[in-house]
């Protein structure tokens, strides 16, 4: 066997090939382009690579043409923790010396002593994977849209509290598009006080309003026109200069937000796992293709539904030692998923009576919400994949029996 390691950065790599001995059989230093690449195949075939004897590769990432290239065909493609490459490390010096060379070489000794221990990229089909760079994207857009809708509602409690209090009684407050026409329309708490009822109708319909425009212009003109604290003139203009930057990068976020919706809206139902994903209560189109993005369409990447419980760190862990023991959440897991777990469980209260009763009796026996939540979802991600593996369709009576029993009762 001959294992190879990649230390990938942003312009040049380096390449190392060892045996099953550890011998080192070759090293390159390539740049990161289509010539680097093919000198990189051309190195792996030299030495035996082929579609029926693929040549393993360690790398510290899971994207990028590098690992595209690598893909190809049936080899396999280890994508090495960092933090684990640096133990490795240790194994080779004690003086904790570090060089590129180096790291290649110890990613290629990684596979040939401990490769039963990591787990290959795995083969999701291409669509699989289109989804899950979309849902990825629109998961950071709106996480960006709130993070920058949180630092808009800072800035006006400190100038614009009629603002806030305005947007307050919206869903989605800031980030609808009313409120983000009627600050551009008055960027400072005074400009907004001299908006009459004809300005504040229009300011609605220029945003896309069409029912109750001259009741919700006369509850805004109410609250603008009310008695709030003021700072100096020229602090007041510069803020809201300051606001209305702000303002430009909350209106880019949400339409890179809704673009990418969209995007996930016409691709996800094309996949065949769509279907059964769509019929669990409490996952939708978004939300659904962001849990299919983390697990992917390989049914061989978990051996078992326990496999998946720990990715997405539904079930708790053991911690034992000697005479003491604790069972805890997990920390190290898939990150996004679990988030989507989170907003699942949630959603599916409602949706679900099996899901509403399993919770309520998790709360019975003291468990705090986001306790009872993270079971729940532990339940369902399991019955997920057992109908995934049997291209089944979710039913409440055989997920949730002992309550279908009883409303039958």
């Amino acid at each position: 066997m001959i294992y190879c390691g990649i230390d990938w950065a942003e312009k040049t790599h380096d390449v190392a090939l060892v045996d099953d001995t550890g011998q080192l059989l070759a090293k390159r230093h390539i740049t990161d382009d289509a010539t680097g690449y093919k000198i990189l195949l051309d190195l792996l075939t030299e030495y035996g690579d082929s579609e029926d004897n693929p040549i393993p590769v360690a790398i510290e990432t899971s994207r990028g043409l590098l690992v595209a290239v690598l893909r190809t065909g049936s080899r396999q493609v280890f994508a090495i923790n960092p933090m684990a490459a640096a133990r490795y490390r240790d194994r080779h010096s004690v003086s904790r010396k570090k060089s590129d060379p180096g790291d290649a070489l110890v990613l290629a000794n990684i596979l040939r002593t401990d490769m039963h221990a990591h787990r290959p990229l795995p083969n999701d089909s291409d669509l699989a994977r289109a989804v899950a760079v979309l849902a990825r994207a629109q998961q950071d857009a709106t996480w960006n849209r709130q993070q920058i809708s949180n630092q808009l509602r800072s800035l006006l409690r400190e100038f614009y509290p009629s603002a806030a209090a305005a947007a307050s009684g919206w869903q989605n407050g800031l980030c609808r598009p009313e409120m983000r026409e009627l600050l551009r329309a008055a960027p400072t708490p005074t400009r907004a006080a001299k908006l009459t009822r004809a300005q504040l109708q229009a300011a609605l319909k220029r945003a896309g309003r069409q029912r109750g425009i001259e009741a919700e212009a006369e509850r805004l003109r109410e609250i603008f026109r009310a008695e709030w604290a003021h700072q100096p003139p020229l602090v007041e203009d510069a803020l809201g200069k300051q606001m209305l930057a702000l303002l430009t990068q909350l209106e880019a976020a949400c339409a890179a937000a809704d673009q990418l919706a969209e995007a996930v809206e016409e691709v996800f139902p094309k996949h065949p796992d769509a279907e059964i994903i769509l019929s669990f209560p409490g996952l939708g189109l978004q939300l659904g293709a962001r849990v299919l993005a983390e697990i992917g369409d390989d049914r061989t990447r978990f051996a078992d539904a326990r496999g998946l419980k720990a990715y997405a760190g539904a079930s708790p862990i053991t911690r034992a030692s000697g005479k003491k023991s604790s069972i805890t959440r997990r920390w190290v897991k898939n990150d996004r998923l679990n988030h989507a777990g989170y907003l699942w469980a949630f959603a599916s209260l409602t949706a679900s009576p099996g899901a509403k009763a399993h919770y309520r009796r998790r709360r019975d026996q003291g468990d705090w919400h986001a306790a009872a939540q993270r079971n729940l979802f532990n339940r369902m991600i399991g019955q997920l994949y057992y109908c995934l593996q049997h291209g089944q369709l979710f039913d409440e009576t055989a997920a949730f029996p002992s309550t279908a029993e009883a409303l039958a009762a």
